[in-house]
C-alpha cells in the first residue's frame, strides 16, 4: 500500500529561533529605519491583512506599509529581500530530521502542507537542504485558503496519489486533515521529540 506521509514546515520541519519581532527590527534597522513598536504593528498588521486574505506579496505589502508610514526611501523590494535573508537565518532544523526522512522515505512518499506563498516556503526548504526529500510541496497560496480549509489537502491529493494518506503538524493542520480524510498526527513540542522517536524506530 502506497502510504504519503505529510508534514507542516513552520515549527515541524523548520523551527523558529528567534521572534518575527526580532527579525523585524534587524531588517528595519538594516535598511536605516527605526524600528519603532509602531512600526513593527504597522509591520504585522500590514502583513496579516494581506496573508489571510491571500493578497498577492503579503511580505511586500508589508514592507512598504512600514516604508510609507517611515517616510523611508528604502526599496520595499529591497526590504523584502532583508527580511526572508533575516526569517531564515532565524530557523533551524532539529538534528534527526534530515536522517529520519531518508528512512521515512524508504516506504513512504513525502511531502509538505504548508501555509503560505509557495516561493517563500520553498525558499526554507531550500535553505536548509530538505527540498531533495518531497515529492511534493502545496501551498496555501497555490490552494487559495490556508489551512485548515480542506482545499490544500485536496490539492495534495491531486498531486500525490497514495492509497493512504498521514499529516504531521499543528493544530490547525491536523484539524484540516482530519476533515480531509488524512490520519492526522498532532506535533507537540512540549512532548517527546517526534524526530527522535521516528530515528530510534528506524
Amino acid at each position: 500500500m502506497t502510504e504519503a506521509l505529510c508534514f507542516a514546515l513552520d515549527g515541524v520541519l523548520v523551527h523558529r529561533t528567534r521572534s518575527d519581532a526580532a527579525v523585524l527590527e534587524d531588517t528595519l534597522t538594516d535598511h536605516d529605519i527605526d524600528p519603532t513598536g509602531t512600526l513593527l504593528q504597522t509591520a504585522t498588521e500590514s502583513f496579516r491583512t494581506a496573508f489571510e486574505t491571500l493578497e498577492p506579496a503579503p511580505y511586500r505589502q508589508s514592507m512598504a506599509a512600514v516604508a510609507e508610514a517611515a517616510d523611508a526611501t528604502a526599496a520595499p523590494d529591497e526590504m523584502v529581500e532583508t527580511l526572508r535573508r533575516h526569517t531564515y537565518a532565524a530557523t533551524t532544523v532539529p538534528e534527526a530530521a534530515p536522517e529520519s526522512l531518508v528512512g521515512l522515505a524508504e516506504d513512504s512518499r513525502l511531502a509538505v502542507v504548508t501555509d503560505g506563498p509557495r516561493e517563500w516556503q520553498v525558499g526554507k526548504l531550500a535553505y536548509h537542504d530538505l527540498t531533495e526529500h518531497f515529492d511534493a510541496v502545496v501551498a496555501s497560496y497555490d490552494a487559495g485558503a490556508h489551512t485548515p480549509d480542506a482545499a490544500p489537502f485536496a490539492r495534495l491529493r491531486d498531486r500525490l496519489h497514495a492509497e493512504s494518506y498521514v499529516m504531521v503538524g499543528d493544530d490547525r493542520a491536523v484539524d484540516g486533515a482530519r476533515a480531509a480524510g488524512f490520519t492526522p498526527i498532532r506535533y507537540d513540542t512540549e512532548g517527546p521529540s517526534l524526530w527522535a522517536t521516528v530515528d530510534a524506530l528506524l
